[in-house]
């Protein structure tokens, strides 16, 4: 069983391998045996094919038997040793830079024949090969297909091909861990044949083959295994159910000019379910923009108040945090004690809602990360909710999900939209809720698109908005000039626009300090300003509710997702609102695709999955960046069968197995063992 821990080795243990290469393999964060086995060829070079000197071409890698005549060594330091050698039908040299006589002597034996492979050259009318790749008196050990992987600086394409072929010749037997229905899907290859396959030559770039595609599966199968065990192990943990009634619902419905969406009831209810069940509930909200999650939360926060328990709802913004907490004071019953906390909170007016918290004088605080540190504690904390806090990793939420404690609930909102093979490999750890349906009272974002020539138009039409009372977002994808890229920059069009609109329009973007950033957005809440330019800062959630026009300059170099998160920014009231989509005349047909995309749908969902068709999963809203799964052969686009499979086969073995010891290998191998060590 225990044999997989020879692949978990250090590379050191590798003959041929010193501190030097391990340092260099190890930048590439390749730290065991099993870590080299994922980098895959990218080509090879075929070496089997042996010709004459006669016969030798400039510029092509070539292999040769030939005699060793004579050598060179010269005495004047820097210049290169050279090897005259010959075959029946002419003569090459072999030149060396930076090698010993000794060694050259020994691999290149006088009036022996060697074979030799590299690429050949042509100096003074004679072939040469500078420095060969390979030299051998056993013809044998050179004439083969030899792979080309990515390699790194001061380890050879010989060398790296030393160092795997060493680890395939003593490549376990590992136990096989898939139940025979699921192998017999990929023909029944076992793991160790499909990674010997893998680096097989005649199988680069072969992704539809039964050996990869059941090398994806058990990617996928661990994560799913490592997800399951997180989900098995807070439900294990037993709280103390929460009681409450329905006139929480019934006193806010009074309250909110519209009636809670299907979608918005049914997963009101399976929170509530959670929260009245002696399992401690991990769940993530998904609701496109605009689809009202904060007034689900809302309401499932004055269940657990009501219950006896107190409140967090923590924000990635102070105006967010704020946000929420005015609404709140508007909807909730006057006898609810609330409060904010954030970094512009006074010292003093800090101790004492931290005095309030300790001594359960507060029922319910929003605020920042200030929330969580260490001078913050709540005396009966029942309830953490967390908005739009997608960059949470698997780590991050378990430790929010035990810092909470045992009576404690945990539900995470995204307004990030993203297909359901994505959220299964970020998400896989929670139970997951989903609003697609929007209140009656949204009326649909109208999105037109226009290039940039008729700026005029555009111009015009904010102008008579402007005048019915409507405040504009002006986004630009750049802050300064760039001379690589023809964007207009953010503070160009500021500058534009003010000789238009004085003292009407306001900038935000990156450069500019956290709390004058905070400024500008509450003075335009406020309606001081009629325009806001501003990058793609606006994206998070924020509400604006008097903001019904939203320009996008050069919207082609966005993606879709992104395009939609900051379509989302306006129609949050009443009125109609309207996206503009600029762009200049010399479009590709991606781009033209992802406009048509955006034009003809405002179904969040839908668009994710359009964008992760054509930008890829790795790309789709910046997840590379922020610590989710970095899947060494799996991608949810190509591998959507695959991760269906495997959700299938998890409820299986979460059905029919008790025990994780079959597949304790799988996950060691696959290094998530660092995340749940103490269950296998």
């Amino acid at each position: 069983m225990d044999n997989y821990k020879y692949l978990l080795q250090d590379l050191t243990k590798l003959k041929g391998v010193g501190n030097k290469t391990a340092t260099i393999l190890k930048r590439k964060k390749i730290n065991n045996l099993f870590d080299l086995l994922f980098r895959l060829p990218q080509s090879y070079t075929d070496r089997t094919q042996k010709l004459k000197v006669n016969e030798l071409q400039v510029g092509k890698i070539s292999t040769i038997n030939v005699v060793v005549k004579k050598y060179s060594f010269p005495r004047i330091r820097n210049l290169p040793n050279k090897v005259i050698c010959e075959d029946e039908t002419g003569t090459i040299d072999c030149v060396f830079f930076n090698s010993y006589e000794g060694y050259i002597r020994k691999i290149l034996p006088l009036n022996k024949e060697v074979t030799i492979s590299g690429k050949i050259n042509y100096f003074k009318k004679r072939y040469q090969i500078t420095n060969p790749n390979y030299v051998s008196k056993e013809s044998s050990l050179i004439e083969k297909i030899h792979n080309k992987y990515s390699l790194t600086e001061g380890i050879s394409e010989k060398v790296y091909n030393k160092i795997i072929n060493q680890i395939l010749e003593n490549l376990p037997n590992l136990s096989e861990w898939l139940n025979p229905v699921i192998l017999n899907k990929f023909e029944n290859i076992s793991w160790r044949d499909s990674i010997i396959k893998l680096h097989d030559p005649k199988n680069i770039g072969n992704f539809k083959s039964n050996f990869y595609r059941r090398l994806v599966f058990d990617e996928i199968l661990t994560s799913f295994l490592v997800f399951s065990e997180i989900r098995k192990s807070i439900k294990k943990i037993k709280k103390k159910n929460k009681k409450f009634t329905n006139k929480n619902i019934l006193a806010i419905k009074k309250k909110i000019a519209f009636d809670l969406t299907n979608d918005q009831k049914k997963v009101l209810n399976e929170i509530n379910y959670d929260l009245a069940s002696q399992s401690k509930m991990f769940r993530i909200l998904q609701g496109d923009v605009g689809s009202g999650k904060t007034i689900v939360a809302l309401i499932s926060a004055l269940n657990v108040i009501e219950s006896g328990y107190q409140v967090a709802f923590m924000a990635p913004t102070e105006i967010l945090s704020n946000q929420h907490y005015l609404l709140a004071k508007k909807i909730f019953p006057k006898k609810v004690k609330i409060d904010l906390i954030t970094s512009k909170t006074a010292l003093k007016n800090k101790k004492k809602i931290q005095q309030k918290t300790e001594n359960s004088n507060l029922d319910m605080v929003f605020g920042t990360h200030s929330l969580f540190q260490k001078n913050m504690n709540f005396s009966n904390l029942g309830y953490i909710i967390i908005d739009e806090q997608h960059k949470f990793g698997v780590k991050q939420r378990k430790a929010l999900s035990d810092k909470g404690g045992i009576n404690c609930d945990v539900l995470l909102m995204s307004a990030t939209p993203i297909p359901r093979t994505l959220t299964m490999t970020i998400y896989g750890d929670m139970d997951l809720s989903i609003i697609r349906e929007k209140p009656n009272i949204r009326k649909e974002v109208k999105t037109y698109s226009k290039i940039d020539t008729k700026i005029n138009d555009v111009i015009k039409f904010v102008k008579k908005e402007m005048q019915s009372e409507n405040q504009i977002f002006w986004v630009c994808p750049l802050i300064e000039e760039s001379k690589k890229i023809d964007h207009q920059s953010a503070i160009k069009k500021y500058e534009f626009l003010n000789r238009i609109f004085p003292d009407e329009v306001a900038i935000i973007h990156g450069n500019i300090k956290s709390n004058e950033k905070e400024k500008v957005l509450k003075k335009f809440l406020e309606k001081k300003y009629k325009i806001l330019v501003s990058t793609t800062i606006i994206e998070v959630g924020i509400d604006f509710p008097n903001a019904n026009v939203i320009v996008i300059e050069n919207a082609n170099k966005f993606g879709l997702s992104q395009l939609h998160q900051l379509r989302g920014r306006v129609g949050r009231g009443e009125k109609q609102a309207t996206c503009i989509l600029m762009f200049k005349s010399n479009l590709s047909e991606n781009a033209k695709i992802r406009i048509n995309i955006l034009k003809q749908s405002n179904d969040g969902f839908y668009i994710s999955e359009e964008d992760m068709k054509l930008r890829g999963f790795g790309d789709l809203l910046g997840f590379k960046q922020s610590g989710i799964k970095n899947f060494r052969l799996a991608d949810p686009i190509h591998n959507q069968d695959l991760f269906i499979l495997a959700e299938k086969e998890i409820k299986r073995i979460e059905n029919e197995e008790k025990k994780l010891i079959k597949y304790k290998p799988l996950i060691k191998l696959y290094d998530q063992a660092e995340i749940i060590n103490d269950l296998v």
